[in-house]
């Protein structure tokens, strides 16, 4: 593997912040981001990379590769969660083995931008529709992991609300700005754009690179929690990604996506989800646990993907379209 492709995703100031943050908390720092400020940059990310996809979504039209990469993704996003729960199921329990395969058949937003990032520092073009894989694959994962759970017990005590699962699976707060900014830059198209782009292109890299900042404290003082997972799921976070991001490689060879639609959807396979899944778990999967599919999550997928994932898949990309 090109060490360039590493050593140049890791010396982008988001990364290095991140690293930052991490080591805050190893030296014992006081450093730390009121609690108010990480969830609106978060919004802001995500508003900004959906209205930007929506703009570029109305550039391209809907064509077949449009179709067919949307429709790829929701099925990743359903099949992910099956044979990772088998997976899990060695070892855990129903309820540990299907909350973790739900998070790990969502997605992580702050990858996929992370990966833009990356993309756009490279001058590697990828197309606006990726936006909308990505709000396509955050809720499936919930549905196949309450089914999971279904399906492999037979406690009748357990009840739950399918109405407030759907509503928390596709109407929460992540999904309801992305697909709502998405919508709103397909109706302003360029006109939007301009008018906006100070707001939502100029203070982009600057609030991404917080972002990480703030990432990095969170990840650290997750990463005490791994002692509670063991080996077995502390391999499965590194591995898994990798497995699904060559799956999705693959797929992204057939369809015929460009290098930077490849990896962006290698990007959202291989990610989990650390925000919306664990909600949804907490409220309908009270038996699981969350410092299992959290810490995973967020002390181990995360870190892996945005500094050594991102510039692998890139690299098994330009071996493969070669």
């Amino acid at each position: 593997m090109d060490s360039s492709l590493i050593l140049s995703n890791i010396l982008n100031p988001p990364i290095l912040f991140f690293f930052l943050g991490m080591a805050a908390v190893f030296v014992k720092s006081d450093l730390e981001i009121p609690a108010p400020i990480p969830k609106l940059f978060s919004l802001y990310l995500l508003f900004a990379i959906g209205f930007k996809g929506g703009v570029e979504l109305i550039k391209s039209g809907i064509t077949q590769e449009v179709v067919l990469t949307l429709f790829a993704a929701m099925m990743m996003a359903c099949v992910v969660p099956i044979y990772t729960f088998f997976i899990l199921k060695l070892k855990l329990d129903t309820y540990d083995a299907a909350a973790i395969a739900a998070t790990y058949g969502s997605i992580s937003a702050v990858t996929f931008i992370t990966a833009s990032a990356f993309l756009t520092e490279l001058g590697i073009s990828f197309d606006g529709f990726m936006v909308a894989a990505l709000a396509l694959m955050e809720s499936p994962a919930i549905i196949v992991g309450l089914i999971l759970v279904n399906i492999f017990t037979v406690d009748e005590k357990r009840e739950f609300s399918w109405s407030e699962v759907l509503q928390e699976a596709f109407l929460n707060s992540s999904v309801f700005l992305l697909v709502g900014s998405l919508i709103i830059g397909v109706l302003t198209g360029e006109h939007g754009w301009h008018v906006l782009e100070p707001f939502t292109q100029g203070l982009f890299y600057g609030v991404l690179t917080f972002f990480l900042l703030d990432m990095g404290l969170v990840a650290a003082r997750r990463i005490k929690d791994l002692q509670k997972t063991g080996l077995f799921l502390i391999l499965f976070a590194i591995l898994i990604p990798i497995v699904n991001a060559c799956i999705a490689l693959t797929i992204s060879k057939f369809i015929g996506m460009s290098q930077g639609d490849a990896l962006l959807f290698a990007v959202l396979c291989a990610s989990a989800s650390y925000i919306a899944v664990p909600a949804a778990m907490r409220m309908t999967v009270p038996e699981a646990n969350p410092s299992l599919y959290v810490s995973t999550a967020l002390a181990v997928t995360f870190p892996f993907n945005i500094i050594i994932g991102i510039p692998l898949y890139l690299y098994g990309i330009n071996l493969f379209w070669r």
